[in-house]
């Protein structure tokens, strides 16, 4: 079965590769039956040299691609199709990264839970306190612009002096 394929090349740390078509069980280091691009992961963006019609040709002749190679191929628009996971879990390590999840889930769920819990109490409290003062605060409104309808505004600064002296006779008198 043949197989398309990336295979490094370039120094140490600074890696560039090729992509080939080879047989499956085939060292990926060993001999190609034809290199089909480039690809260097280094640069900012990433350089890309593919011959297309070489890759079209052998996917039509039955080669397959690595899920990396697919990924590239699919980002380059070379084929079209949706980009496949090159991660594979076993099937215990699934299910504990489920379970993992889950425990998140209801952490996250207990943690807004209480977070809803007290302020749902607290509303209640702060409608009440906002109605008991709600009277006192219309109460004091009410008395104050009485007091103001009563004493006459000052018309000069003279007046204005002479007001508080006036007011404070005025409370002499009431006592």
């Amino acid at each position: 079965m043949l197989h398309i394929r990336l295979t490094r090349i370039g120094k140490k740390k600074q890696p560039e590769y090729r992509l080939m078509v080879c047989e499956k069980a085939r060292d990926p280091w060993g001999k190609a039956l034809e290199i089909l691009g480039h690809y260097n992961p280094r640069t900012n963006p990433a350089t890309v040299n593919l011959k297309e019609d070489r890759i079209k040709h052998w996917i039509d002749s039955g080669a397959q691609c690595s899920e990396t190679v697919w990924n590239l191929l699919v980002a380059q628009g070379v084929v079209k199709g949706e980009k496949r996971k090159s991660i594979r879990l076993s099937k215990k390590r699934q299910e504990a990264l489920a379970k993992k999840k889950k425990k998140a889930e209801e952490k996250k769920a207990e943690a807004a839970a209480a977070e809803a819990a007290p302020t749902e109490a607290e509303a209640p409290a702060e409608e009440a306190q906002a109605d008991s003062t709600a009277p006192e605060n219309s109460a004091a409104d009410a008395s104050e612009s009485a007091e103001q309808t009563e004493a006459e505004a000052p018309a000069s600064a003279e007046e204005s002096a002479d007001a508080p002296a006036a007011e404070a006779a005025e409370d002499e008198k009431k006592a």
